[in-house]
């Protein structure tokens, strides 16, 4: 992944103009939601992150002995699956080749530099999409397109190349590479590409890589990852989804687009891709929970990174997260996959997604019903008032999904007005994103 951080980029759409259609493969691509982003590779022996053999300025000689001591000896790829079930996640990215340019499959000739070369002895990938079908998990293989081993020196961001092997010889071998995946792994979700941004001006001979996919796969997903500093930006005319790394995705409006492109979120659960020994930035549940809202409320799906340990077990805080929001999606999961954005002016962060007849309100910073002594002014019964513009659908019920509580509000058809009294939650409870239904 790309190591800058910057702001949130666009391309204006054309005006006055008709959305298209998703494709189906990328009508299903949105319905998943939620994902696992798992990075993993011999950097994790060191547990200093993805981007450590640049950052250390090592010798790829001395580096690349890492490969002699991975044994991959606690990597289960059904249980992570079940555990990213378990969290309400429905498909899994997981790293067959990152930029350190070690493989996590059986390159079956194209190089010695993989798992089967290794004490390992294993094609990891393999076990990964079978573990995630067990699982009914849909399986994504991320693919570097930028390769240390090629050029082992520091790649400027906005280098040009200067590796004494040919530009073209290179391309084969990653083209190759890609196209093994395609075909020795059954069906797969989509393969998600980065690092294209390293050479910006280079010809990385887009249309013959997706065309071979297209013609192997072609149901999956195409992305691309465009990186920091452009997030959002279209590219190829084949990439299926456009990326925001490390940020936040805007709305994305499709008017005028020859195709219909969707939208997804990648996020580091601490301040790294690859697991990071020393690294205590992580993320709470509570954050998990609002980033995945934040993205459904503009239709983006929220793929969540975790760096398993050197032998491929997912650590321990970054279970126990998984485990926390799976209690989230237990209770509100059904309004996190199929409904779509519904445009309404709602308070603070506050949102509406639709499916069908229903509305789903996802109320942000509702308080709590303390214990013990109230504080003036905090009663049972305790309600916030949230008022939603721009709304002309007429509402019979609104009630909390936790709990089936109804719930008071008024409503103005002619002035689009409604109006929504939303009960704190009890002792107990703080779901810190509440869900109401509106039917």
């Amino acid at each position: 992944m790309s190591m800058a951080r910057c702001y949130v980029g666009q391309i204006m759409p054309t005006p006055s103009k008709k959305t298209p259609t998703p494709l189906p493969r990328i009508a299903r691509f949105e319905k998943l939601g939620f994902g696992l982003f798992l990075h993993w590779g011999l950097y994790s022996q060191m547990g200093q992150g993805e981007w450590i053999l640049c950052r250390s300025k090592m010798k790829v000689s001395d580096y690349n002995k890492l490969a002699g001591t991975f044994t991959a000896a606690d990597f289960d790829a059904r249980a992570i699956a079940r555990r990213a079930r378990a969290a309400g996640m429905k498909y899994i990215v997981l790293t067959t080749r990152h930029h350190e340019g070690f493989s996590l499959y059986d390159t079956r000739g194209l190089s010695k530099f993989d798992a089967m070369h290794t004490p390992a002895g294993r094609d990891l990938v393999a076990e990964f999409v079978e573990g995630c079908k067990a699982e009914k998990i849909v399986p994504f293989l991320y693919h570097t397109t930028l390769d240390w081993q090629w050029e082992p020196q520091w790649w400027g961001v906005h280098g040009d190349w200067t590796g004494k092997k040919s530009w073209g010889d290179y391309l084969d071998y990653l083209h190759a590479s890609v196209e093994v995946l395609c075909r020795h792994y059954g069906p797969i979700g989509g393969l998600w590409f980065d690092g294209n941004w390293a050479h910006p001006k280079a010809d990385w001979k887009e249309d013959r890589l997706y065309k071979m996919i297209r013609r192997h796969q072609p149901d999956a997903m195409i992305i691309n990852n465009t990186g920091i500093g452009a997030e959002g930006r279209t590219g190829h005319p084949e990439i299926d989804s456009v990326t925001f790394e490390q940020a936040l995705p805007r709305p994305i409006d499709r008017r005028g687009w020859p195709k219909y492109v969707a939208g997804e979120m990648c996020q580091t659960m601490n301040s790294h891709w690859g697991i990071g020994a020393n690294d205590v930035n992580y993320l709470s549940p509570p954050q998990v929970i609002q980033n995945l809202s934040l993205c459904r409320r503009v239709g983006a799906n929220y793929l969540l990174n975790v760096g398993p340990t050197a032998t491929g077990a997912l650590p321990e805080y970054e279970s126990g997260v998984l485990a926390a929001v799976g209690r989230w999606m237990a209770v509100f999961g059904k309004c996190i996959y199929e409904p779509k954005p519904e445009v309404a002016r709602c308070s603070g962060r506050d949102f509406l997604l639709r499916a069908g007849d229903k509305f789903y309100y996802f109320a942000f910073d509702l308080g709590v019903l303390p214990g013990g002594h109230h504080p003036a002014g905090i009663a049972q019964g305790h309600t916030t008032f949230r008022a939603v513009g721009d709304f002309a659908h007429k509402i019979k019920r609104v009630r909390w999904l936790d709990t089936g509580e109804e719930l008071k509000f008024m409503q103005n058809q002619k002035d689009q007005m409604l109006g929504l009294h939303l009960t704190e939650s009890g002792y107990g409870t703080q779901w810190v994103v509440k869900v109401a239904e509106l039917s």
